[in-house]
């Protein structure tokens, strides 16, 4: 059989390369500004310049960007000081495994420090391989591939999949990375309110029928709520209305499900029936990267073409690659890690809600926040929470709506209930303390 590499590269081009508009499609209200160019006057730059004035003002740390040294844990070294951390993804406690370092340093003495080239043309080792091969077996994938970051296989997937003619609906929570993917795919894309899949099906209905492909996005456990995806209705949806389902599991994968296995443990639904599972390595899996799972056949046309995936991308570092299998064996061998990361989610929710703390539908994953509204609060009680040897960051508009700040906590099954109760206790009276002016 010949490949009509003609034909890909005119698709390529039109995809990729341009945008379909000539000079004449230029806005006739838009002209030369030389100010535009001055990064200085833009207001993403005087955001930053705001929050560094108003560090300096109240006389306190910047908690962004602090280098810290050692190990992450539980428990953090930044600037001499120790602390206990939630801003960590370190769910099942493996980052600082020593078998997981063992493993990477191990892969550091047979294949070096770096893949060497794009996977398809010398960049291929036998353990890229053997870890996704582990990956599929392990979450009921039929393949698997996997690349060197979480965001730009979510991007590149999306690209790749979409195109001018196609349409995705996404959760409006859904994560940036997702979104980029339809701006990169040219793709129409339409927002249905957070979890609400009746709106959902309202939009499918008044939509799908206008577009050649359609994909449903959502995430498996949503990164600034907590909350999770319901899965088995929106099987329904995509069989119903004729489109792809993808499920970014970065949250999920290692933290939901009776042994870890994401969100389809959880509903007891078939791995396969998914068309997109993606996952991160980052995550529960002590390393960094991304991968996609589906059936053979779409794995297949991903890891040829899909651009920047394993295309025009250097394949994962070996260190990397051997982590990640490590860790998700020891996940595997040793699952009272995620019984005890469940444990803390259900208890620190809890112990939260006993002190009127507001953690909206979050305890089923990892990620709990505690919703304040204003971002000038919350930059306040991280501040606070830090001086007192707390780290857990703000999370802010544009990230999030307007008026739903909030810390965001991340857990692990190494974390304490006694770090639970230091930590709310502390956050309780600092609310009451700014509540009563």
């Amino acid at each position: 059989m010949s490949i009509n590499t003609e034909a890909l590269l005119t698709k390529f081009k039109a995809d990729f390369l341009n945008d379909g508009r000539s000079e004449s499609d230029a806005p006739e209200d838009v002209v030369f500004d030389p100010k535009a160019m001055d990064i200085t006057a833009t207001d993403d730059y005087r955001i930053i310049q705001e929050m560094r004035e108003f560090y300096s003002r109240e006389g306190r740390h910047n908690p962004y960007f602090l280098p810290r040294k050692g190990r992450i844990s539980d428990r953090v070294s930044v600037q001499e000081r120790e602390y206990i951390s939630y801003s960590g993804y370190n769910y099942l406690g493996l980052s600082d495994d020593e078998r997981v370092i063992h493993a990477a340093q191990k892969a550091l003495d047979v294949y070096g420090t770096h893949a060497g080239a794009a996977r398809m043309v010398g960049g291929e080792i036998a353990l890229h391989q053997e870890m996704e091969r582990t990956f599929a077996d392990a979450f009921g994938f039929e393949e698997c591939v996997a690349s060197v970051g979480g965001y730009m296989v979510n991007v590149m997937t999306i690209g790749y999949l979409l195109g001018s003619g196609d349409v995705v609906f996404m959760d409006e929570y859904m994560h940036n990375s997702g979104m980029m993917g339809g701006v990169m795919a040219h793709a129409r894309r339409v927002l249905f309110p957070h979890n609400d899949l009746a709106a959902l099906e309202r939009l499918l209905q008044q939509n799908r029928n206008r577009y050649s492909r359609a994909m449903i996005l959502v995430e498996g456990a949503y990164s600034m709520d907590g909350d999770l995806a319901d899965l088995p209705r929106l099987l329904d949806l995509k069989r119903k209305y004729r489109a792809w389902l993808m499920v970014d599991e970065a949250h999920s994968l290692g933290v939901v499900g009776a042994t870890g296995r994401g969100v389809c443990e959880h509903w007891n639904v078939d791995p396969r029936d998914v068309d997109i599972i993606m996952g991160t390595l980052s995550k529960s899996f002590a390393s960094c990267g991304g991968f996609i799972g589906g059936s053979r056949e779409m794995i297949a046309t991903m890891r040829h073409f899909a651009p920047g995936l394993l295309l025009y991308s250097t394949g994962l570092p070996p260190a990397s690659t051997a982590a990640a299998l490590e860790a998700l064996r020891i996940m595997l061998q040793e699952p009272e890690r995620v019984r005890k990361l469940q444990h803390n989610a259900h208890l620190f929710v809890q112990l939260a809600r006993e002190r009127g703390l507001e953690v909206g539908c979050s305890g089923a994953s990892a990620v709990v926040p505690v919703m304040l509204g204003e971002s000038s609060l919350a930059l306040q009680l991280m501040s606070d929470l830090m001086e007192s040897g707390i780290i857990a960051h703000a999370v802010m508009y544009p990230v999030v709506p307007r008026n739903k700040a909030r810390l965001r906590f991340f857990l692990t099954s190494r974390h304490t209930e006694a770090q639970f109760v230091h930590t709310l206790d502390l956050l309780q009276k600092l609310m009451q303390r700014y509540q009563a002016g």
